[in-house]
Protein backbone atom coordinates (compact mmCIF):
# COMPACT_ATOMS: atom_id res chain seq x y z
CA UNK A 1 0.00 0.00 0.00
CA UNK A 2 3.05 2.60 0.47
CA UNK A 3 3.05 3.01 -3.25
CA UNK A 4 -0.60 3.94 -3.29
CA UNK A 5 -0.59 6.13 -0.37
CA UNK A 6 2.39 7.86 -1.52
CA UNK A 7 0.39 8.41 -4.82
CA UNK A 8 -2.18 10.31 -2.49
CA UNK A 9 0.51 13.20 -1.64
CA UNK A 10 2.46 13.38 -4.88
CA UNK A 11 2.18 16.63 -6.46
CA UNK A 12 0.38 16.65 -10.05
CA UNK A 13 1.92 16.18 -13.05
CA UNK A 14 2.65 19.48 -15.60
CA UNK A 15 -0.47 19.45 -17.96
CA UNK A 16 -0.81 18.42 -21.23
CA UNK A 17 1.65 16.00 -23.54
CA UNK A 18 4.21 16.62 -21.02
CA UNK A 19 2.34 14.88 -18.04
CA UNK A 20 1.34 11.91 -20.73
CA UNK A 21 4.59 11.00 -21.24
CA UNK A 22 5.71 11.58 -17.85
CA UNK A 23 3.21 9.19 -16.61
CA UNK A 24 4.49 6.31 -19.75
CA UNK A 25 7.63 6.09 -17.71
CA UNK A 26 9.23 4.68 -20.65
CA UNK A 27 12.72 4.85 -18.50
CA UNK A 28 11.43 2.32 -16.37
CA UNK A 29 11.22 -0.44 -18.93
CA UNK A 30 14.67 -2.04 -19.66
CA UNK A 31 16.18 -1.34 -22.91
CA UNK A 32 15.89 -4.78 -24.07
CA UNK A 33 12.25 -4.64 -23.54
CA UNK A 34 11.95 -1.40 -25.62
CA UNK A 35 14.09 -2.84 -28.44
CA UNK A 36 11.55 -6.07 -28.25
CA UNK A 37 8.69 -3.98 -28.24
CA UNK A 38 9.95 -2.40 -31.30
CA UNK A 39 11.24 -5.07 -33.25
CA UNK A 40 7.73 -6.77 -32.45
CA UNK A 41 6.22 -3.41 -33.74
CA UNK A 42 8.43 -3.39 -36.95
CA UNK A 43 7.14 -6.94 -37.65
CA UNK A 44 3.72 -6.09 -37.46
CA UNK A 45 3.69 -3.44 -40.19
CA UNK A 46 6.03 -5.57 -42.21
CA UNK A 47 3.27 -8.53 -42.30
CA UNK A 48 1.03 -8.06 -44.72
CA UNK A 49 3.94 -8.02 -47.05
CA UNK A 50 5.04 -11.50 -46.34
CA UNK A 51 1.73 -13.27 -45.12
CA UNK A 52 -0.94 -14.78 -47.63
CA UNK A 53 -5.01 -13.55 -46.91
CA UNK A 54 -5.46 -16.48 -44.83
CA UNK A 55 -2.73 -15.81 -42.33
CA UNK A 56 -3.50 -12.23 -42.34
CA UNK A 57 -6.69 -12.67 -41.13
CA UNK A 58 -5.49 -14.80 -38.46
CA UNK A 59 -3.54 -11.82 -37.38
CA UNK A 60 -6.59 -9.49 -37.41
CA UNK A 61 -8.47 -11.96 -35.15
CA UNK A 62 -5.27 -12.46 -32.61
CA UNK A 63 -5.25 -8.50 -32.69
CA UNK A 64 -8.41 -7.98 -32.00
CA UNK A 65 -8.48 -10.04 -29.35
CA UNK A 66 -5.53 -8.50 -27.62
CA UNK A 67 -7.11 -5.09 -27.98
CA UNK A 68 -10.19 -6.73 -26.65
CA UNK A 69 -8.10 -8.08 -23.27
CA UNK A 70 -6.17 -4.89 -23.12
CA UNK A 71 -9.90 -3.43 -22.62
CA UNK A 72 -11.15 -6.13 -19.80
CA UNK A 73 -7.63 -6.05 -18.15
CA UNK A 74 -8.51 -1.97 -17.13
CA UNK A 75 -11.10 -3.40 -15.12
CA UNK A 76 -10.41 -6.72 -13.75
CA UNK A 77 -6.59 -6.98 -14.40
CA UNK A 78 -6.20 -3.15 -12.56
CA UNK A 79 -9.46 -2.38 -10.48
CA UNK A 80 -10.27 -5.96 -9.46
CA UNK A 81 -13.00 -6.17 -10.93
CA UNK A 82 -14.25 -9.54 -12.64
CA UNK A 83 -16.68 -9.08 -15.42
CA UNK A 84 -18.08 -11.98 -17.68
CA UNK A 85 -20.05 -9.92 -19.92
CA UNK A 86 -18.12 -7.41 -21.88
CA UNK A 87 -19.75 -9.15 -25.05
CA UNK A 88 -22.25 -6.63 -23.80
CA UNK A 89 -20.20 -3.18 -24.63
CA UNK A 90 -18.36 -5.05 -28.20
CA UNK A 91 -22.26 -5.49 -28.86
CA UNK A 92 -23.49 -2.31 -28.24
CA UNK A 93 -20.91 -0.52 -30.31
CA UNK A 94 -21.44 -3.03 -33.06
CA UNK A 95 -25.11 -2.23 -33.42
CA UNK A 96 -25.18 1.60 -32.68
CA UNK A 97 -22.06 2.07 -35.53
CA UNK A 98 -23.62 -0.55 -37.83
CA UNK A 99 -27.16 0.38 -37.59
CA UNK A 100 -26.77 4.17 -37.99
CA UNK A 101 -24.79 3.58 -40.59
CA UNK A 102 -27.27 1.26 -42.67
CA UNK A 103 -30.26 3.86 -41.56
CA UNK A 104 -28.81 7.09 -42.28
CA UNK A 105 -25.21 6.65 -44.29
CA UNK A 106 -23.69 7.83 -40.05
CA UNK A 107 -19.86 7.01 -40.95
CA UNK A 108 -18.89 4.78 -37.70
CA UNK A 109 -16.60 7.19 -36.77
CA UNK A 110 -19.56 9.29 -36.22
CA UNK A 111 -21.41 7.02 -34.86
CA UNK A 112 -18.88 6.23 -32.54
CA UNK A 113 -20.11 9.43 -30.60
CA UNK A 114 -23.58 7.62 -29.83
CA UNK A 115 -22.35 4.19 -29.24
CA UNK A 116 -19.39 4.93 -26.99
CA UNK A 117 -21.54 6.96 -24.37
CA UNK A 118 -24.60 4.54 -24.78
CA UNK A 119 -21.28 1.58 -23.83
CA UNK A 120 -20.45 3.87 -21.13
CA UNK A 121 -23.62 4.33 -19.68
CA UNK A 122 -24.45 0.71 -19.73
CA UNK A 123 -20.97 0.09 -17.68
CA UNK A 124 -22.39 3.07 -15.12
CA UNK A 125 -25.18 1.51 -14.94
CA UNK A 126 -23.85 -1.93 -13.61
CA UNK A 127 -21.65 -0.31 -11.92
CA UNK A 128 -23.97 2.14 -9.86
CA UNK A 129 -26.15 -1.09 -8.66
CA UNK A 130 -23.61 -3.22 -8.18
CA UNK A 131 -20.87 -0.97 -6.25
CA UNK A 132 -23.54 1.11 -4.39
CA UNK A 133 -25.64 -2.21 -2.89
CA UNK A 134 -22.05 -4.10 -2.04
CA UNK A 135 -22.78 -6.51 -4.89
CA UNK A 136 -19.11 -7.73 -5.42
CA UNK A 137 -17.12 -10.97 -6.37
CA UNK A 138 -18.88 -13.78 -8.18
CA UNK A 139 -22.79 -12.23 -7.39
CA UNK A 140 -20.97 -8.89 -9.64
CA UNK A 141 -19.27 -11.16 -12.20
CA UNK A 142 -23.36 -13.07 -12.69
CA UNK A 143 -24.44 -9.22 -12.82
CA UNK A 144 -22.10 -8.48 -15.67
CA UNK A 145 -23.62 -11.96 -17.34
CA UNK A 146 -27.67 -11.09 -16.49
CA UNK A 147 -26.89 -7.65 -18.29
CA UNK A 148 -25.36 -9.03 -21.34
CA UNK A 149 -28.02 -11.85 -21.61
CA UNK A 150 -30.97 -8.88 -21.24
CA UNK A 151 -29.41 -7.01 -24.28
CA UNK A 152 -29.23 -10.53 -26.48
CA UNK A 153 -33.02 -10.95 -25.67
CA UNK A 154 -33.98 -7.04 -26.33
CA UNK A 155 -31.65 -7.04 -29.92
CA UNK A 156 -33.25 -10.48 -30.90
CA UNK A 157 -36.60 -8.44 -30.80
CA UNK A 158 -35.34 -5.25 -31.97
CA UNK A 159 -37.07 -5.06 -35.60
CA UNK A 160 -34.19 -1.84 -36.16
CA UNK A 161 -31.32 -3.30 -35.92
CA UNK A 162 -32.59 -6.43 -37.43
CA UNK A 163 -34.11 -8.74 -34.71
CA UNK A 164 -33.26 -12.30 -34.75
CA UNK A 165 -32.95 -12.27 -38.91
CA UNK A 166 -29.65 -10.24 -37.93
CA UNK A 167 -28.42 -6.61 -39.44
CA UNK A 168 -26.33 -6.62 -42.81
CA UNK A 169 -23.59 -4.22 -43.95
CA UNK A 170 -23.57 -3.83 -47.58
CA UNK A 171 -20.72 -5.65 -49.00
CA UNK A 172 -18.64 -5.43 -52.39
CA UNK A 173 -15.47 -5.48 -54.08
CA UNK A 174 -13.82 -2.43 -52.94
CA UNK A 175 -10.62 -1.14 -55.49
CA UNK A 176 -9.98 1.77 -52.79
CA UNK A 177 -9.68 1.77 -49.37
CA UNK A 178 -12.47 4.28 -47.53
CA UNK A 179 -11.01 4.25 -44.08
CA UNK A 180 -13.84 6.88 -43.32
CA UNK A 181 -16.72 4.47 -44.08
CA UNK A 182 -14.64 1.39 -43.43
CA UNK A 183 -15.26 -0.10 -46.11
CA UNK A 184 -12.43 -1.79 -48.30
CA UNK A 185 -9.95 -4.22 -48.08
CA UNK A 186 -8.44 -6.90 -44.89
CA UNK A 187 -5.25 -5.48 -44.91
CA UNK A 188 -7.06 -1.56 -44.60
CA UNK A 189 -9.17 -3.36 -41.59
CA UNK A 190 -5.23 -5.26 -40.07
CA UNK A 191 -3.52 -1.74 -39.88
CA UNK A 192 -6.75 -0.15 -38.50
CA UNK A 193 -6.75 -2.94 -35.65
CA UNK A 194 -2.92 -3.44 -35.27
CA UNK A 195 -3.20 1.04 -34.36
CA UNK A 196 -6.17 0.40 -32.07
CA UNK A 197 -4.05 -2.02 -30.09
CA UNK A 198 -0.89 0.12 -29.95
CA UNK A 199 -2.96 3.26 -28.53
CA UNK A 200 -4.90 0.98 -26.07
CA UNK A 201 -1.41 -0.67 -25.11
CA UNK A 202 -0.02 3.19 -24.38
CA UNK A 203 -3.36 4.56 -23.03
CA UNK A 204 -2.95 1.20 -20.44
CA UNK A 205 0.50 2.28 -19.81
CA UNK A 206 -0.51 5.62 -18.84
CA UNK A 207 -3.48 5.09 -16.99
CA UNK A 208 -1.64 2.08 -14.81
CA UNK A 209 1.14 5.23 -14.12
CA UNK A 210 -1.49 7.92 -12.97
CA UNK A 211 -2.64 8.69 -9.74
CA UNK A 212 -6.40 6.67 -10.89
CA UNK A 213 -3.70 4.15 -11.67
CA UNK A 214 -2.41 3.46 -8.38
CA UNK A 215 -6.19 4.23 -6.69
CA UNK A 216 -6.98 0.55 -8.71
CA UNK A 217 -4.48 -1.28 -7.94
CA UNK A 218 -5.23 -0.40 -4.17
CA UNK A 219 -8.31 -1.15 -4.70
CA UNK A 220 -7.68 -4.42 -6.15
CA UNK A 221 -5.30 -5.51 -3.50
CA UNK A 222 -7.43 -4.30 -0.42
CA UNK A 223 -10.31 -2.22 -1.00
CA UNK A 224 -10.63 -1.65 2.94
CA UNK A 225 -7.25 -0.47 3.53
CA UNK A 226 -7.49 1.85 0.73
CA UNK A 227 -10.80 3.05 1.39
CA UNK A 228 -8.97 4.14 4.83
CA UNK A 229 -6.42 5.88 3.82
CA UNK A 230 -9.30 7.90 1.54
CA UNK A 231 -9.03 6.73 -1.49
CA UNK A 232 -13.14 7.53 -3.16
CA UNK A 233 -13.08 3.92 -3.49
CA UNK A 234 -17.20 3.91 -4.82
CA UNK A 235 -15.74 6.38 -7.89
CA UNK A 236 -12.59 4.80 -8.39
CA UNK A 237 -13.98 1.36 -9.07
CA UNK A 238 -16.93 3.25 -11.32
CA UNK A 239 -13.97 5.20 -13.66
CA UNK A 240 -12.36 1.60 -14.43
CA UNK A 241 -16.15 -0.08 -15.24
CA UNK A 242 -16.93 3.12 -17.26
CA UNK A 243 -13.47 3.33 -18.82
CA UNK A 244 -13.33 -0.19 -19.93
CA UNK A 245 -16.72 -0.35 -21.55
CA UNK A 246 -16.06 2.98 -23.33
CA UNK A 247 -12.90 1.09 -25.22
CA UNK A 248 -14.59 -2.38 -25.59
CA UNK A 249 -17.33 -0.40 -27.81
CA UNK A 250 -14.84 0.74 -30.44
CA UNK A 251 -14.26 -3.49 -31.03
CA UNK A 252 -17.55 -3.49 -31.35
CA UNK A 253 -17.32 -0.99 -34.35
CA UNK A 254 -14.34 -2.88 -36.11
CA UNK A 255 -16.35 -6.09 -35.46
CA UNK A 256 -19.37 -4.86 -37.44
CA UNK A 257 -17.73 -3.55 -40.05
CA UNK A 258 -15.06 -6.04 -40.60
CA UNK A 259 -17.52 -9.06 -40.53
CA UNK A 260 -20.38 -6.87 -41.89
CA UNK A 261 -23.56 -9.07 -40.32
CA UNK A 262 -24.64 -9.20 -36.66
CA UNK A 263 -26.44 -11.71 -34.73
CA UNK A 264 -27.95 -11.01 -31.67
CA UNK A 265 -27.16 -14.72 -30.61
CA UNK A 266 -23.26 -14.72 -31.42
CA UNK A 267 -22.40 -11.09 -30.47
CA UNK A 268 -23.67 -11.01 -27.10
CA UNK A 269 -23.30 -14.73 -26.24
CA UNK A 270 -21.35 -15.42 -23.17
CA UNK A 271 -18.78 -17.55 -25.19
CA UNK A 272 -17.97 -14.14 -26.88
CA UNK A 273 -16.92 -12.83 -23.27
CA UNK A 274 -15.42 -15.87 -22.23
CA UNK A 275 -13.13 -15.36 -25.86
CA UNK A 276 -12.40 -11.97 -24.50
CA UNK A 277 -10.73 -12.88 -20.91
CA UNK A 278 -9.03 -15.98 -22.28
CA UNK A 279 -5.88 -13.60 -23.57
CA UNK A 280 -5.09 -11.62 -20.47
CA UNK A 281 -5.91 -14.96 -18.14
CA UNK A 282 -3.41 -16.96 -19.91
CA UNK A 283 -0.96 -13.78 -20.73
CA UNK A 284 -1.08 -12.52 -17.27
CA UNK A 285 -4.08 -10.56 -15.48
CA UNK A 286 -3.05 -6.94 -14.30
CA UNK A 287 -0.05 -6.58 -16.67
CA UNK A 288 0.13 -4.79 -19.65
CA UNK A 289 1.76 -6.79 -22.21
CA UNK A 290 0.12 -10.22 -20.76
CA UNK A 291 -3.34 -9.65 -22.85
CA UNK A 292 -1.37 -9.49 -25.90
CA UNK A 293 0.63 -12.43 -25.54
CA UNK A 294 -1.76 -14.54 -24.62
CA UNK A 295 -4.09 -13.54 -28.15
CA UNK A 296 -1.06 -14.60 -29.62
CA UNK A 297 -0.69 -17.55 -28.07
CA UNK A 298 -4.22 -18.97 -27.57
CA UNK A 299 -5.69 -17.54 -31.47
CA UNK A 300 -2.48 -18.38 -32.65
CA UNK A 301 -2.11 -21.89 -31.53
CA UNK A 302 -5.88 -22.96 -31.63
CA UNK A 303 -6.31 -21.59 -35.69
CA UNK A 304 -3.19 -23.48 -35.99
CA UNK A 305 -4.55 -26.79 -34.51
CA UNK A 306 -7.56 -26.27 -36.69
CA UNK A 307 -5.68 -25.97 -40.03
CA UNK A 308 -3.73 -29.45 -38.77
CA UNK A 309 -7.22 -31.31 -38.34
CA UNK A 310 -8.16 -30.05 -41.33
CA UNK A 311 -5.31 -31.15 -43.38
CA UNK A 312 -5.69 -34.60 -41.94
CA UNK A 313 -9.21 -34.72 -42.44
CA UNK A 314 -10.48 -34.94 -38.85
CA UNK A 315 -13.63 -33.38 -37.98
CA UNK A 316 -13.68 -32.78 -34.42
CA UNK A 317 -16.77 -30.34 -33.12
CA UNK A 318 -15.63 -28.81 -29.74
CA UNK A 319 -12.14 -29.58 -30.27
CA UNK A 320 -11.26 -25.36 -30.19
CA UNK A 321 -13.21 -25.17 -27.10
CA UNK A 322 -11.30 -27.80 -25.34
CA UNK A 323 -7.72 -26.66 -26.45
CA UNK A 324 -8.73 -23.54 -24.59
CA UNK A 325 -9.36 -25.18 -21.87
CA UNK A 326 -6.75 -26.94 -21.93
CA UNK A 327 -4.24 -24.43 -22.12
CA UNK A 328 -6.10 -22.30 -19.12
CA UNK A 329 -6.05 -25.11 -17.13
CA UNK A 330 -2.19 -25.78 -18.13
CA UNK A 331 -1.40 -22.14 -16.89
CA UNK A 332 -3.53 -22.12 -13.72
CA UNK A 333 -1.24 -24.89 -12.70
CA UNK A 334 2.25 -24.13 -13.89
CA UNK A 335 1.82 -20.62 -14.12
CA UNK A 336 -0.82 -19.01 -11.78
CA UNK A 337 0.14 -15.18 -12.60
CA UNK A 338 0.21 -15.96 -16.53
CA UNK A 339 2.68 -16.38 -19.24
CA UNK A 340 4.00 -13.30 -19.33
CA UNK A 341 5.38 -12.53 -15.71
CA UNK A 342 7.40 -16.02 -16.31
CA UNK A 343 8.49 -14.97 -19.44
CA UNK A 344 9.47 -11.14 -18.24
CA UNK A 345 11.63 -12.95 -15.57
CA UNK A 346 13.32 -15.20 -17.97
CA UNK A 347 14.73 -12.49 -20.02
CA UNK A 348 14.92 -9.70 -17.25
CA UNK A 349 12.29 -8.09 -18.94
CA UNK A 350 10.69 -6.85 -15.79
CA UNK A 351 10.03 -3.28 -15.22
CA UNK A 352 12.43 -0.93 -12.65
CA UNK A 353 10.75 0.46 -10.02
Amino acid sequence: MTRQVDALQAKPAPLGRSRFLSTLNLANIPRRGLILLAVLLALLIAAPAFTSDYLLSILILILYFAYTGQAWNVMMGFAGQLSLGHALYVGIGAYMTAALFIHFGTPPWIGLLVSVPIAMAAGAVIGFLAFRFRVAGTYFAILTIAFAEFARIGFDHWDWVGASSGLFLPVATYTQNDLWHLRGRPIMFYYLILAMTVLAFLLCRWLLGSRLGYFWQAVREDEDAARAVGIATFRTKMAAVVISAGLTSFAGMFYAFYYNNLFGEQVFSIGRSIEIILGPLIGGVGTLFGPVLGAFLLTGLAETLTEILGLIGVDLPGAKQVFYGFCLLLVVMVMPEGVWPWVARKLGLETRQ
